[in-house]
Formats: structure tokens, C-alpha cells, sequence
């Protein structure tokens, strides 16, 4: 698979509670042009969620967030995820990512993660949370020193605010979940989501 950072501007972050949802809201994001999708595991669906858009939706890129313990990284990949996000990193977790044999993005919020991780041989990482821990004067500011470092910013990310996150030369993508508003998923609107989710497409023309 190619990079994570570039299937697509942006990486719909998803929480689904019903595992219904998660088949007609992957298709409605893939046909807005959003294929990378990640799904949290923030709930007790969320691994089915996972496997049912593996099964049911081959155009997606279906990946696990919130990933926090090597059995969330067994877990995830067992039920499909082709790859893993964190909000933050350890040893232990970084390693169980690292042999699970699919891309990750480790999250990160300080230089020192960022320089320990590309001392592992890790480039690719997750930027969270986005706006609190610095926002774009923060990225920016890491391009000049450690320009080996690529970014999916994530965290406080609207659709006003994203323009200026994918302008910057380290930010591959941003993560948000603008397109995915609750009253839309309430009411199964999935016509709603792909529109949103196309104009999120759209932000890196």
C-alpha cells in the first residue's frame, strides 16, 4: 500500500456505535473521494465496525485509531485494519505496531517523540492533538530541523482550519471529522456525508 499521508488530504476519523452504520458511511466517504478511513476503537463495535468494511467495502483503506496496547494492534489487524493509528506511543506499543505488518502513524506532540522516533526508523506520524499542542506554527517550526518527519495532524481540525495544515510541506494529511456531523449519522444521511466528504476531498486540489 502506498503511504497512509497520501491516499488522500484527508483521514475521516470515525466512531461508530452501530455496526450497521459502518458499511452505507464507508461507501458514502470512498464515493466522496475519502478511501482512508479510520475507525476508532473507542467502542464496543468498533472492531466489527472494522471487519464489516474490510468485508463489504474493498475500495476503502480501513484502518484502526485510538490504538493504544499491542492487543488493540493484534485486535485490529485481525479484524481487517490495513493500518494503525495511535494518539501516542510507547516502546511496548511502537514494537507491537512495528511487527503487525501494516503502515502505522504513531502520534506525537513534542520534538523529542518525533527525533526518537525517526532514531527507530519511523518518519511517518500522527501530530495530536493538532491545535492544542501547537497547530501549524508548531509544524512548521519542526520542517527546518527535521524535514525527514511527515505529519497527519489530527485534533481540533476543521474544514477552515485544514487548508493551512495541507499547505505545509511536512503535513501529508490531515485527520478530522468535519464530514461525519452527528445529526447526519442520526439520520443516516449518507448522501450528506459524501457530499461533505467530496469537499473535504477537494481541500488539495
Amino acid at each position: 500500500m502506498t503511504s497512509v499521508l497520501d491516499l488522500a488530504p484527508v483521514v475521516p476519523v470515525v466512531v461508530i456505535d452501530d455496526v450497521a452504520d459502518a458499511v452505507p458511511l464507508a461507501r458514502a466517504l470512498v464515493a466522496g473521494g475519502l478511501p482512508a478511513i479510520e475507525v476508532t476503537l473507542r467502542t464496543p463495535a468498533a472492531l466489527d465496525a472494522i471487519r464489516s468494511i474490510a468485508d463489504g467495502v474493498p475500495e476503502a483503506v480501513v484502518g484502526a485509531g485510538t490504538v493504544i496496547s499491542s492487543d488493540g494492534v493484534d485486535a485490529a489487524v485481525a479484524a481487517g485494519a490495513r493500518f494503525l493509528v495511535s494518539p501516542g506511543w510507547t516502546e511496548r506499543l511502537l514494537d507491537a505496531m512495528k511487527a503487525s505488518g501494516v503502515p502505522f502513524l504513531p502520534g506525537v506532540s513534542t520534538t523529542s517523540e518525533v527525533v526518537a522516533l525517526l532514531e527507530r526508523s519511523v518518519s511517518e506520524m500522527k501530530f495530536f492533538p493538532a491545535e492544542a499542542a501547537g497547530g501549524t506554527p508548531y509544524l512548521k517550526s519542526l520542517a527546518g530541523p527535521l524535514p525527514q518527519a511527515r505529519f497527519c495532524p489530527t485534533g481540533g481540525i476543521s474544514s477552515a482550519l485544514a487548508p493551512s495544515y495541507l499547505a505545509l510541506r511536512n503535513v501529508g494529511c490531515v485527520g478530522g471529522t468535519w464530514m461525519l456531523p452527528a445529526d447526519a449519522i442520526a439520520a443516516k444521511d449518507w448522501a450528506r456525508v459524501e457530499n461533505l466528504a467530496a469537499s473535504a476531498a477537494a481541500l488539495r486540489g
